[in-house]
């Protein structure tokens, strides 16, 4: 018997209008958006549904709306009961929700916090990230050791085969651009971005995120949630809360992590919250597994 896997969305899959139909057509719904409106007070139902688009880019609003969308999905498909999860960056919160690890209450004050946190580093230690494709990972990672005389560039997100991101000083990402280009790499495109994600730039940010992180309760998982740091999963509470600090500025695994969760049975992937940026990856990890996306309420009431 085949298992099923959640899969949660992170920066990046906002659109104006999300959510919109959920708050509309449950009372669910509505209750946990207002409830999470009130644990960081800002209406975020105001802008998820009308933006405008660039406030709902703004890292700090992006975060706990794209939080916000998947949980909630994820509440009003009960019927469905997965084996095992994982996120994206932020999505990894999400996963750990739905896992009951974290309480929702108490989870998008944390992300709340994470997405000002990033903001603000960003603002402190500006930096930049790009999207390389066609270049292998041992390739890519040597291009950022030789660039790094510039500034600092790691690889940032492993997403799927040749896909990756990179991130770092915009000195240290622009050299390493260049020299991309000169090996090869089919595309090769900075991103617009409040920061450099996923890299050492986001110092500052670890240690606001460490006193928030400290001060909220963490509970064994009921599943195991596959982490970004290290593509394993993990229930314990205290690993949890340490790999959510680690992950600020390491690399996101996740063609790893998908690739553990087919190889530990997972058949059946769900993406829950906004967009379809997971199930186009999916697709290029193993092209033979079954993804379903959850976003619209249309696609809640198919599982009903």
């Amino acid at each position: 018997m085949g298992k099923k896997a959640f899969i949660f969305p992170g920066q990046g899959s906002q659109y104006v209008g999300m959510a919109k139909d959920l708050f509309e057509n449950s009372v669910e719904a509505k209750e946990m958006i207002k409830t999470a409106e009130e644990a960081i007070g800002v209406s975020l139902s105001h802008l998820m549904f009308n933006g405008p688009e660039e406030f709902l880019k703004q890292t700090d609003i992006t975060q706990p709306a794209i939080f916000v969308h998947s949980v909630v999905l994820a509440s009003l498909i009960r019927t469905i009961e997965p084996d095992m999860a994982a996120g994206h960056s932020l999505g990894e919160y999400s996963a750990l929700v739905s896992a009951k690890s974290l309480q929702f209450y108490e989870a998008v004050k944390l992300v709340h916090t994470r997405g000002k946190a990033m903001l603000n580093a960003g603002i402190e230690q500006p930096g930049t990230m790009a999207a390389i494709v066609g270049l292998m990972p041992e390739k890519l990672e040597g291009i950022c050791n030789e660039a790094s005389f510039k500034g600092i560039v790691q690889c940032a997100n492993f997403n799927s085969p040749g896909q990756i991101v990179i991130s770092g000083s915009i000195d240290g990402v622009r050299a390493a651009m260049e020299i991309c280009k000169r090996e090869g790499a089919k595309l090769v495109k900075e991103l617009v971005v409040s920061g450099a994600f996923h890299s050492p730039l986001m110092s500052s940010a670890k240690e606001t995120l460490k006193i928030k992180l400290d001060a909220t309760p963490f509970y064994d998982g009921k599943i195991p949630v596959y982490t970004n740091v290290t593509a394993q999963p993990v229930k314990d509470k205290n690993q949890i809360k340490e790999f959510l600090f680690e992950q600020l500025s390491k690399p996101v695994r996740w063609e790893e992590t998908i690739i553990n969760m087919i190889n530990d049975g997972a058949d059946e992937f769900y993406e829950i919250g906004p967009g379809k940026v997971l199930q186009g990856l999916g697709k290029r990890i193993n092209p033979d597994v079954k993804i379903f996306g959850i976003d619209k309420y249309s696609d809640v009431e198919r599982f009903l």
